[in-house]
């Protein structure tokens, strides 16, 4: 790990692996970024720069715990880019981390070379993610043995009756094959997650869509989209949808993936990020 200060005195943690041009990566939850891993082999061919957010991982909890509010977390990944002393980034998000880096994008669009967003959250952006897609989508699984008990738990959290027991079954959602590795990468998820940093995450205010909308349609560099074929949080349609606010997105959809391609299908995805970022 390796350390920087942020703006308002905030100690910040980062992990650097691989060989290669620097890409800056964000995580979802929010989240320590160890959940990434190396990417599937990313760290191959590009310099992983993997950011630890605020109030999570090796990153101090703030004094203030409405600093770990989506929008203002865009200070940390700038003072993060002075640190290393970079003049441009190229941003890699994942999930909830594409709401950050939008924002970032939105403030910053000069210091962003290169911009993928992988399985990315659409809240920044407001764009709706309906039942019936949500429904869709997880029917491509329905030979899978442990489909009727999460269809059963996915039902009842869409009909407000969602217990601690229905998201634990649902999690096979997420994963294009629900092993063992999928298995002990969830239970790992769930022991870093703070739901106090969470809530601060997405507290009233994080989010403008129009304001954010308006910033992307001018942004000129380069944008890939990747889905899931399978996944659920972050369906096809709609991250299709997402990279149509873009001048110049590319879109895919990394066949048999859920919400972590690069657990799926480690080659197809260094693949896709490499065509992309170079």
């Amino acid at each position: 790990m390796e350390f920087f200060t942020s703006y308002d005195g905030t100690k910040l943690a980062y992990r650097v692996v691989g060989n290669g041009p620097p890409v800056i990566c964000l995580p979802g939850g929010p989240q320590e970024s160890a959940y990434l891993g190396e990417l599937g082999g990313l760290s191959a061919r590009r310099q992983l720069i993997m950011l630890d957010l605020r109030g999570t991982g090796r990153s101090a909890m703030p004094t203030d715990i409405a600093s770990c509010r989506c929008d203002r977390l865009v200070d940390d990944v700038e003072a993060l880019r002075e640190h290393l002393g970079l003049d441009r980034v190229d941003l890699l998000a994942h999930s909830g981390g594409a709401n950050l880096a939008v924002q970032y994008v939105g403030r910053r669009p000069e210091r962003v070379g290169r911009l993928a967003l992988i399985t990315p959250s659409v809240r920044a952006v407001g764009i709706a993610i309906s039942g019936e897609l949500r429904r869709e989508t997880v029917q491509l699984r329905r030979d899978e043995p442990w489909f009727p008990e999460a269809l059963t738990a996915l039902e009842a959290i869409g009909a407000g009756r969602a217990t601690a027991g229905s998201w634990r079954a649902i999690a096979p959602f997420s994963y294009g094959r629900w092993d063992e590795a999928a298995r002990a990468h969830r239970a790992a998820e769930d022991e870093q997650l703070n739901m106090e940093v969470v809530a601060a995450f997405n507290a009233e205010g994080a989010y403008d869509p129009d304001a954010t909308r308006a910033a992307l349609a001018r942004f000129e560099a380069p944008v890939l989209l990747l889905a899931g074929e399978v996944d659920p949080g972050a369906p096809p349609p709609t991250v299709a949808e997402f990279a149509r606010l873009f001048p110049n997105a590319g879109f895919a959809v990394q066949p048999g993936a859920g919400h972590f391609p690069w657990l799926d299908d480690a080659d197809r995805f260094v693949a896709a990020t490499v065509a992309f970022l170079g």
